[in-house]
């Protein structure tokens, strides 16, 4: 195989030769029996053969979302109708011929998180996504995936369509939210007949916080006429959250009507190309730069490694008066590596400390975002009678709770990720990749959790009136009656009947408020023990998800540090041997080691001409999108 050569800066690098270079670094790896380095090559080499690049579209509900997608990719990909909301996520990715497919979990005890794909025909896939054949997604399942022969698809973009049931404010933003992490990008699209609306930019900011790149799509320009002030409205909220937010007005039905006339000045108008353009050259160019940053770094690391071995072996087969004083330094260097594996190392410590500190800290901020809306909802109580809105309220309860628990989960991931890198910062290496988190998953976190219970609304109907009234009134007419019978009067006489119409008004009066007082009462209760429970359930998955945090900056730096110790080790190990080594076999030694340098020196540079070949796109790269 020839040898990998320093990449030209004009040309970007393409996926086929980022493999090429990692398929060279494996080779290399195998040659100096360096396993241990080969699982990170493996990886880099895995995520090079998918070149998916995920962007989810999120809007409220009936925004023209699953049209917009139709337009964009120009076929009808996901199921469009008045009355039909996406229940199910949908992907829609390349594929000749067209075909779709449902995922499901894997059922039985040894399944895990397998996922079985099942073929269904194109035309039933309403059946399955839509709220209308699968309402709530009750056939519970993960997906529906639609390959299409597209173009726009073809360098390995999938656009993944949200449920919108319940909107953004609902807890349904659980499940949106989780795939974020997952996606290269994101397009919240919003159409033109007002301005974003609170829970459109709530969502917005807690999406900020996951996956930076975020573009906004301003939907059914040609049905508003006003929809360039609902555009430059829209801009000024995106612009109070990030000065860099594209936001692109589309017509999702001049774009179809365009590809059905061919009409190429209609598409224009549509404003669908500077949106794909930004497509390509922001998010499909930017996920690759990304990659090729990733790859980069990881043959670096690799480099060092391999090259610390042989170059400490040339050293001491070339000059060597100066082994004694170079195992040293590398004897002390393995002392200092392998400090790094023992629990006593400083690493180890500052998790230790940090997971105990973040749970505390996460469990403290769920408290007290729940205790926020414990005291909301009991003050909203204590102003009217909860028995007519108990339905609404409970919604509300949930959205809130939904809400609060997003926020919590959003948090513990940008936690976790500050801890990561305070993890980071005691190895010595100028850069050590951080692991992959999935923290701010949070869609099944609520599922443990009961329903709302219902309560008596409380109506009183007429009979019931009456008998209230009647039981208050009588102590009143036999009071007066006796009374006025002293005087000579009847019992039943206008003083005692007016007596008794008074104080049954006031009985009734008094057991409308006692009977409000107790729904209160109960209302609040129905209150605490549901946000009680919400606090149980999800603070016990909140904890487990932090200690599976634990565990994987746990694994991966230790699998960092015995790198870093068997690299240490080989080389003390190599300039050992190269000290007691024969003449003759000093000189063949000599040229191999040489030539194996060669390689690792080449592939070091292939990989810093990556790096600054990526580093310099990245900076010339314009910041945002047409205004």
């Amino acid at each position: 195989m020839a040898e990998a050569g320093p990449a030209n800066p004009a040309t970007p690098v393409t996926a086929g030769q980022l493999t090429q270079l990692v398929e060279h670094g494996l080779e290399l790896v195998g040659a100096g029996g360096r396993d241990d380095l080969r699982k990170r090559l493996d990886l880099a080499l895995g995520r090079l053969r998918d070149p998916s690049i995920r962007v989810i579209v999120v809007g409220e509900f009936k925004q023209g979302k699953s049209k917009f997608i139709n337009a964009l990719v120009g076929a009808p990909a996901c199921p469009v109708d008045d009355d039909v909301a996406t229940s199910v996520p949908t992907l829609v990715r390349y594929g000749d011929p067209a075909s779709a497919a449902i995922l499901v979990p894997t059922s039985g005890a040894d399944a895990g998180d397998a996922i079985d794909r099942q073929p269904i025909p194109v035309a039933d896939l309403a059946a399955y996504v839509s709220e209308q054949g699968n309402p709530g997604n009750s056939k519970k399942l993960l997906a529906a995936e639609v390959c299409l022969p597209r173009r726009i698809l073809s360098g390995g973009l999938i656009v993944i369509d949200s449920p919108g049931v319940g909107g953004l404010g609902s807890a349904h933003t659980l499940a949106t939210l989780t795939a974020l992490p997952t996606a290269d990008a994101m397009l919240l699209v919003s159409d033109a007949s007002q301005e974003y609306t609170e829970p459109e930019m709530r969502f917005l900011r807690q999406a900020m916080r996951i996956t930076p790149n975020v573009v906004g799509v301003l939907t059914k320009t040609d049905l508003y006429p006003e929809w360039r002030r609902v555009e430059e409205m829209d801009r000024s909220h995106l612009g109070r959250v990030a000065a860099d937010i594209p936001l692109f007005p589309v017509s999702s039905d001049l774009r179809l009507e365009a590809a059905r006339l061919q009409d190429s000045g209609l598409n224009e108008e549509s404003g669908f190309p500077a949106l794909i353009a930004h497509l390509r050259s922001g998010i499909v160019e930017g996920a690759q730069r990304l990659q090729g940053r990733a790859v980069s770094q990881d043959l670096l690391a690799v480099t060092e490694n391999l090259r610390l071995s042989l170059q400490s072996e040339l050293e001491a087969l070339e000059n060597p008066d100066g082994t004694p004083r170079m195992l040293a330094d590398l004897e002390a260097a393995r002392a200092e590596a392998d400090e790094l594996r023992k629990r006593s190392a400083r690493w180890q410590v500052t998790l230790s400390d940090g997971i105990s500190d973040l749970i505390a800290d996460m469990e403290y901020d769920l408290r007290n975002r729940l205790r926020h809306i414990q005291r909301e909802a009991e003050a909203a109580i204590d102003q009217e009678d909860p028995g007519p809105a108990w339905t609404d309220f409970s919604k509300w309860l949930e959205t809130s709770a939904a809400s609060a628990i997003s926020d919590t989960f959003v948090l513990t991931s940008e936690r976790a990720q500050w801890l990561a890198g305070q993890v980071a910062d005691n190895f010595v290496a100028d850069e050590v990749p951080l692991p992959v988190m999935q923290v701010s998953h949070s869609a099944d976190v609520l599922d443990p959790v009961d329903e709302m219970p219902g309560m008596d609304a409380g109506h009183v109907n007429p009979v019931q009136k009456v008998l209230i009234g009647m039981r208050g009134s009588y102590g009143g007419v036999l009071m007066f009656g006796l009374i006025t019978g002293i005087f000579g009067m009847a019992l039943i006489n206008p003083f005692s009947l007016g007596a008794g119409f008074l104080l049954g008004r006031k009985a009734y009066r008094e057991d409308k408020d006692a009977r409000l007082k107790r729904r209160q009462g109960e209302a609040k209760a129905l209150v605490r023990r549901q946000l009680d429970d919400v606090a149980f359930q999800v603070g016990k998955q909140l904890k487990d998800r932090l200690r599976l945090v634990q565990r994987s900056i746990r694994d991966h730096f230790t699998e960092i540090a015995d790198e870093h110790h068997r690299s240490l080790a080989d080389s003390v190990s190599a300039a050992q041997e190269a000290a007691n080594a024969y003449a003759l076999e000093k000189d063949a030694r000599i040229r191999d080691i040489k030539a194996q340098l060669k390689k690792v020196d080449a592939l070091h540079r292939a990989a810093q001409a990556v790096a600054a070949e990526v580093a310099s796109a990245g900076t010339m790269m314009p910041a945002g999108g047409p205004r």
